[in-house]
Formats: structure tokens, C-alpha cells, sequence
């Protein structure tokens, strides 16, 4: 499975590709964050993430794609442009029919490092140790992106299983209902 990982941002909106499954070893596809200048116009910089965005879709050709969940923060106007970024990734996958996942900052954290209030550099330092790299890919907002295709790869083939497990149930649970209804 190939993941497409996005850490949403306005100046910087981390991008970050893994392929593997879970139990397999990780390999990175690649890393980067696409960049806007803070004194464009607000359009013309979500037409930048955007267009980042799409290209990284066209090379990469991922298998889904999980963005970081925006939280409140204490700053609106950061909230609003990563919220922005965050909707602009969401519609880029969606356009491609590619399924989407939000996963949380501490959900990534806790994937990659067993604590969900791990700083930067240890979600660094693990994000490298888990792909064999020499060090973090740069900059820290790539590594983040990386870290959510981490998360997802690991945590959402889990719950695709166990979705899939749910479906399997309820369609046998059904069908022995019927089955038992079709008797004299």
C-alpha cells in the first residue's frame, strides 16, 4: 500500500509518501512540504497548496491519503490556514476517488513513537529509525506528513480489517436470518 501522508499548512504544508503494509518493512517513496509566501493573497496560496498538492498526487500515485486532523489552537489565524490547507488536500483526494483519513497529531505520535505527546524531534528520530534513513527527512513538516502515512498504514489497514470483520459478521448474521425465515 502506498500512502500519500499531508501536514496541512499555509507557508508549509508537509507532504510525505510510504509504501509497505503492517508486519513488512516501511520504505520511503519520498519527502518535502510545499511552500507559499505569506505575502501572497490568500487565494493565490491555496492555489499553490493546491497545485502541490496535485502534483505530488500525479507522481506518487497513492493508494490513499491521511491528513492531520485539524485541532484548535490558541492562534485563530493559524487554525483557519491549516484548516483551509487540511480542505484543500481533502478535495484533491477526493476528486481522485482516493479513500481519505484523518488521523490526529497525538493518533501519528502515538503510532510512531508509543507517546502521543511526543515532541518533534523524537517523532523524527523515529520516523527515520522506522524507514532505515540517516536521518529525519527536512523539513519537519515533511517528517510529520511522513509520520501520518505511517499511522495510517499501520492503524488504518487495522480498522479496514476490522471493518471488513464487522461487514463479514453482519452479512453472515443476516443470511442465516433468512435463511431460518425461508423454513416452514
Amino acid at each position: 500500500m502506498r500512502v500519500l501522508g499531508i501536514d496541512p499548512g499555509l507557508t508549509r504544508c508537509g507532504v510525505g509518501a510510504v509504501e509497505g503494509a503492517i508486519g513488512r518493512p516501511l520504505s520511503l517513496v519520498g519527502a518535502d512540504a510545499i511552500r507559499t509566501s505569506p505575502d501572497e493573497d490568500l487565494p493565490q496560496r491555496l492555489l499553490g497548496v493546491e497545485r502541490g498538492i496535485e502534483r505530488w498526487l500525479d507522481e506518487i500515485r497513492p493508494d490513499a491519503v491521511a491528513v492531520e486532523r485539524v485541532f484548535a489552537q490558541h492562534n485563530l489565524s493559524t487554525v483557519m490556514g491549516t484548516a483551509q490547507a487540511s480542505g484543500i488536500a481533502l478535495v484533491c483526494a477526493a476528486r481522485r476517488g482516493l479513500p481519505v483519513a484523518l488521523h490526529t497529531p497525538s493518533e501519528a505520535k502515538a503510532a510512531i513513537t508509543g507517546n502521543g505527546r511526543a515532541d518533534k524531534a523524537q517523532v523524527g528520530t523515529m520516523v527515520a529509525r522506522i524507514l532505515g534513513l540517516d536521518g529525519p527527512p527536512r523539513p519537519a513538516d515533511a517528517a510529520d506528513a511522513v509520520a501520518l502515512a505511517i499511522c495510517h498504514i499501520w492503524r488504518g489497514g487495522a480498522q479496514a480489517r476490522v471493518a471488513q470483520a464487522q461487514q463479514d459478521f453482519a452479512r453472515k448474521v443476516e443470511l442465516a436470518r433468512r435463511a431460518r425465515g425461508a423454513r416452514p
